[in-house]
């Protein structure tokens, strides 16, 4: 067996070159382990890719230009200093209501006439208060007739609590979108002299929760009749009722369909196959994800075309600068082309069809560069460096990551969604853990009807408000119609 010395400070040691090998790989790869925690705890989280050739003047360059001679000629120069820019107040929204007062001049005389006036506009507050609402039917009895005359009680979605609409909207949008957990919001309920305990807000919620979940049926059914979806998933902590202070690791698996503007929670025990197969049964269409191997071979009743995602992808390069720099950033390169030519179709607001024709003119060449790049130099690396792993990752998903170029409706990259799931991820710094599976599903109900609101440019408290009052007398047949962005109230 051929053998290869090692040089160290003290003596010489033989060892086979495998061993070498494998040592060197291993060294490799705990440094750039070592490189990604520190970029984690350290690092920026920027993705942005600046290469490192952007014909600035070197330092060394700047040096010998300051050292040659200058001619002996005498200048004067005379700074001027920079105007001082006045700030510019921005004017305040016009649809607020105004509250006027108007302060006359003390030492006015009384013979003194008007001739202006001079407007100061404040922004103020008023915190917002719990009010009693007390509904008065008055009952009436007709002489000669049996029987009382009485009004109708008006419909409320709990008829059995003493919670209104407007309350039961305030405390699922301050949870679910500003990320206030029940005990913060019954801290703050408290300072109004107003003491609703935990049990009584756990009740609200999963009530007003079963009365919107006909409408979460009816918002999956339509997320997954759309013929393009993007998909994700991502963990959340549930409390374990069989062990005492302990959590489990669940998922919220999202569905998102760009073109609909809708998004879908659905929440499931674990991170396995069975979660897309059952959300996905009758989905057929383009489903873009990232390289997770569940949403591989899925065994569903429709047709499925998998689309992989170029972020993930660029993520691998951009972790592998430090390996091997000038591969890395070769690649990053074509890239940042690649998302150049969608930003400019972003800012040109580019139907499907101007975006299919921008993507095969000046795309597909991109396209077909980085292919051949990355089939040349996939055995010219280590294949468990950063860089090595970068390229097999990249090649094996190539079919699908170069499916958006083929489209106008497909998106470059996963970013819609996973914009979607900072929601979930704010409010679970926030509450810790979900109370049980059922209310983690739960969460998934009101996660996908005010992500849609988002999605739509729908005000959230204003629509839950609305939605909570009207729906348990709304026809079932025609539930679409309280769906964000198709409410017709």
């Amino acid at each position: 067996m051929k053998k290869e010395a090692v040089q160290s400070a003290e003596d010489t040691v033989t060892i086979p070159r495998k061993e070498y090998e494998r040592l060197q790989a291993e060294v490799a790869f705990l440094k750039q382990e070592l490189a990604d925690l520190k970029r984690m705890i350290f690092g920026t989280k920027s993705e942005k890719f600046i290469p490192s050739n952007t014909g600035q003047t070197q330092l060394f360059e700047a040096e010998q230009t300051l050292k040659q001679p200058e001619p002996a000629v005498t200048k004067t120069t005379v700074r001027s200093s920079p105007e001082k820019r006045k700030p510019v107040r921005a004017l305040l929204p016009a649809h607020l209501p105004r509250q006027e007062e108007t302060i006359e001049p003390e030492d006015r005389a009384a013979d003194a006439k008007k001739i202006g006036e001079e407007i100061t506009e404040l922004l103020e507050y008023n915190p917002a208060k719990l009010f009693v609402r007390r509904i008065v039917r008055p009952k009436y009895a007709t002489p000669g007739k049996d029987g009382v005359a009485i009004a109708e009680l008006p419909t409320l979605p709990l008829p059995r609590s003493n919670a209104g609409p407007g309350l039961l909207a305030h405390i699922l949008v301050s949870k679910f979108v500003d990320h206030l957990p029940f005990y913060r919001q019954i801290n703050i309920f408290k300072r109004q002299q107003v003491n609703i305990s935990s049990s009584t807000m756990g009740g609200w919620f999963n009530g007003a929760c079963d009365l919107l979940e006909p409408l979460y049926h009816c918002l999956e059914k339509k997320v997954m009749a759309a013929d393009y979806v993007q998909a994700d998933e991502s963990p959340i902590k549930v409390q374990d009722g069989h062990k005492q202070n302990a959590t489990h690791t669940g998922y919220q698996w999202l569905y998102h369909a760009p073109q609909e503007k809708r998004v879908l929670f659905k929440y499931s025990p674990g991170r396995a196959r069975g979660a897309p197969e059952e959300a996905l049964r009758d989905f057929s269409g383009i489903l873009q994800t990232d390289g997770y191997t569940a949403y591989n071979d899925l065994k569903t009743k429709g047709n499925i075309t998998l689309a992989a995602c170029m972020a993930h992808a660029r993520r691998k390069f951009e972790k592998a600068l430090d390996n091997d720099k000038a591969r890395a950033e070769h690649v990053l390169g074509l890239m940042q082309q690649l998302y150049g030519r969608e930003a400019r179709a972003r800012e040109e607001a580019m139907g499907a069809s101007q975006r299919k024709d921008l993507r095969q003119q000046e795309a597909v060449p991109l396209v077909q560069e980085l292919e051949a790049w990355l089939a040349d130099h996939l055995h010219r690396v280590a294949p468990k460096s950063p860089i090595g792993q970068a390229i097999s990752y990249t090649i094996n998903l190539w079919p699908r990551l170069k499916l958006y170029a083929e489209h106008g409706k497909l998106e470059i990259d996963n970013n819609l969604i996973e914009n979607q799931v900072r929601p979930l991820a704010l409010g679970r710094k926030n509450y810790l853990f979900a109370g049980s599976h059922k209310a983690a599903q739960r969460a998934a109900i009101i996660y996908s009807l005010l992500g849609t609101c988002k999605l739509n440019g729908v005000e959230p408290l204003q629509w839950l408000t609305e939605t909570l009052s009207v729906i348990p007398d709304h026809k079932a047949n025609r539930l679409e119609e309280l769906l964000p962005g198709t409410a017709k109230m």
